[in-house]
This record gives structure tokens, C-alpha cells and sequence, in this order.
């Protein structure tokens, strides 16, 4: 083979190689307060959407004791701090969960990502780039009301967990409206989780939609609901997803639903997809986020 076709080659797989890093789906679950089962959410659809052949990576903001991994049943000694500091290589703090799911602890990593210097920050993103996933699903920890925290900022896709109380849906609509007004986020995805009936979701979301419609400049978009299953919280007491333990259960058939709808969303324009360009946009956000805001 001459050298002008091994260039050809070489210069192919480069391209293909940049076309599957930005091809990359980054979603954020995040809610208004404690308690809407967000990090349910997040397990459940990593699991689903892994089902349907997507390779999935986790990344868990929470350090509370029902986080990400310990509703999958798997442990990590290690967090993108150990990465950060150069201390263990990525393989080593990804802990993998079943159906090839990874999980990648970051609750002390995120803010520090500011305080490295430009090529630390390319070197962290160089090795997060690295890596064979299709889906990026983060869970967010709940921030205290009027700080909104950069992951969510970042990401291609914000999807808003609120449940039923009359709580929830008043802080979901306190965050939406605090990342429209203050951050120019203007998509927004919405799951209704722990409900009676699906009459029940539509009436709270059509609630939300109503009045950000009269005040806010937004997009929201239904993407569906969880009802109330008790397998789902059976399959969380065995440290599995109600996918895996449960597969004909009412909660596993809505999760498969809302995996394939979430793959089929629409993204604007603003985000680009790729790890590598959600990791610039939160070393960004994490300046502005700091900053806390009158709602």
C-alpha cells in the first residue's frame, strides 16, 4: 500500500473516530428537591437503554447512601478526584455494573475541574473522550434552592423529575424557570414519577407546561411517567434495575418506552453532543454556578 493510501486511511479513521465522539448523547436528571426519584430514574433508563444496545456511562454526583451504585450493587474505592490528582487511571474509578453499564463518582471531582490548569483540563477531557460509550446519563444531587449546579448547565438535555406533591412540582418549576431566565436554557424534558395513573402524570405536566408557557420562554416537552410498582421497589432492594429483575413488570415496560423516546428527542442547536464538549461547557458553568440567585 503506498503512503499516500495509508494517510487516506489513517486520516478515515480519525474522522470516524471524531464522528462517534460526537455522536455521544449527554443527559442530565435533575429535580427540585430530594425525594422525586431521580436516581431511580437514571438507573432504570441506563439499564434500558443498554437493553436496546446502547453503552452507557453513569456519572453519579451523589455521595448519599442510596446513589447510583448502590442501587446497582457495585462499589468504587475511587472518584474522578483520584483521576484528577493523577492517582488511578480511569479504568480503575469506573466501577462496572451489569450490562456494561459504568459508573463514574464525581461529587468531589466537578468543582475542582476549574482550579486545573488548560492542559490538565485537556488531559482529564482526552481521557473521558477515550472512552466506547454512546450515552452519558447524569444524576444530579438537588442543590439548595437558587443554585443551580453546572452538570445540569452542561448537558445536551435537562430531563426534570417531579412527582406528584404539590412540592415537587412547585420546584421543578422554580428550577426551570431559574435556568431559563438566569442561564438561557430553553429545553426541557419532563418525567412524572411515582403516580397513580397516567391521567394523574398528564394533569401535572399540563399544570407545568401551563403556567411556564404564560412565563417563561421554554420548550417543555412530556417525555412520559413511572405509576407507582411495587417490583420497582422490590428490584431496588436487590440492587438490580426493575429492567434487569423485573423485566414484565408495568415500571420495565414504561422504562423500555421512555429509553427509545429519549433516543428520538430533538436537541437544539446550542449543545453539541460529544463528552468532549459537554466537559468544556462544565468547566465553564462551573464558574457561573457558584454564584447563588433570588428566586
Amino acid at each position: 500500500m503506498s503512503r499516500k493510501m495509508i494517510d487516506q486511511a489513517s486520516g478515515l479513521r480519525e474522522l470516524a473516530a471524531m464522528q462517534a465522539r460526537d455522536s455521544v448523547k449527554v443527559f442530565t436528571v435533575t429535580g427540585g428537591k430530594m425525594g422525586v426519584g431521580k436516581t431511580s430514574i437514571v438507573v432504570n433508563l441506563a439499564a434500558a437503554l443498554a437493553k436496546i444496545g446502547n453503552r452507557i456511562l453513569i456519572l453519579d454526583e451523589n455521595q448519599h447512601h442510596n446513589n447510583v451504585s448502590a442501587n446497582l450493587g457495585v462499589k468504587s474505592h475511587y472518584d474522578l478526584t483520584h483521576l484528577i490528582k493523577r492517582e488511578q487511571s480511569l479504568d480503575q474509578i469506573l466501577a462496572k455494573a451489569p450490562d456494561d453499564i459504568l459508573v463514574l463518582t464525581a461529587a468531589r471531582g466537578i468543582h475542582s475541574l476549574t482550579q486545573l490548569s488548560a492542559e490538565e483540563q485537556e488531559w482529564i477531557i482526552k481521557c473521558l473522550c477515550e472512552l466506547p460509550i454512546d450515552v452519558v446519563l447524569v444524576d444530579t444531587m438537588i442543590g439548595e434552592m437558587g443554585h443551580v449546579l453546572p452538570l445540569s448547565l452542561a448537558s445536551q438535555q435537562v430531563l426534570i423529575t417531579v412527582s406528584g406533591s404539590s412540592k415537587s412540582i412547585t420546584d421543578a418549576y422554580t428550577l426551570i424557570k431559574i435556568m431559563s431566565q438566569e442561564y438561557a436554557r430553553q429545553d426541557f424534558l419532563v418525567i412524572v414519577n411515582k403516580v397513580k395513573s397516567e391521567l394523574d402524570a398528564q394533569s401535572i405536566y399540563e399544570n407545568i407546561a401551563k403556567v411556564a408557557k404564560q412565563h417563561l420562554s421554554v420548550r417543555l416537552e412530556y417525555l412520559g411517567c413511572i405509576l407507582f410498582d411495587e417490583k420497582l421497589h422490590r428490584a431496588s432492594q436487590l440492587c438490580r434495575s426493575v429492567v434487569d429483575a423485573f423485566p414484565a413488570s408495568t415500571a420495565a415496560i414504561e422504562f423500555k418506552r421512555l429509553a427509545e423516546k429519549l433516543l428520538r428527542c430533538s436537541y437544539s442547536n446550542q449543545y453539541s453532543g460529544g463528552v468532549d464538549n459537554f466537559m468544556y461547557r462544565l468547566i465553564r458553568t462551573s464558574h457561573l454556578s457558584k454564584v447563588k440567585l433570588s428566586v
